[in-house]
């Protein structure tokens, strides 16, 4: 498995795969504005190097929280553990920079999603109702980051 950040020249793959996976996709002016703020990344993964991409993900990072914003692995290549390495990668640099907690919104019908963030003890903590353009709700998901010199989080939740 090939991550490496993304690039305006991925866009056109990026936006396909967005395209081929949600009902109400990003803008290609979404992806290039996310390109372009300092606390925003976009990483792809492939197969090789030389491969084409099968999968990206936005993120940001503020202040201590790593937010999930997209996450997307093309449907020809779902189940193969893709969708896990981005997750890996993101908790790995949440590690790094010492973020206290990872958050993310997820449809509430999209089992498939919430079971592979549930295999990292993502824990669903509320529902925001009517999230979605198309009125479905959305599940509001938390990973609290546990660092070595804490020990323990000390963030508390409601």
């Amino acid at each position: 498995m090939y991550i490496r950040n993304a690039t305006y020249s991925d866009l056109p793959r990026i936006l396909e795969i967005e395209r081929l996976s949600f009902s109400e996709p990003w803008s290609l002016n979404s992806f290039r504005r996310e390109l372009t703020l300092p606390f925003s990344r976009i990483i792809v993964a492939s197969r090789a190097a030389d491969e084409p991409i099968d999968a990206f993900m936005v993120r940001w990072l503020v202040a201590d929280e790593l937010h999930i914003l997209n996450i997307a692995v093309h449907p020809a290549l779902r189940h193969s553990g893709i969708g896990t390495k981005l997750m890996e990668e993101a908790i790995g640099e949440a590690k790094a920079k010492r973020a206290g907690l990872i958050t993310l919104e997820v449809r509430r019908a999209n089992l498939a999603a919430r079971s592979l963030y549930r295999k990292f003890n993502f824990q669903e903590r509320r529902l925001r109702k009517n999230y979605y353009a198309t009125g479905e709700d959305a599940i509001v998901m938390e990973l609290p980051m546990v660092t070595p010199r804490e020990g323990i989080s000390k963030r508390r939740f409601a």
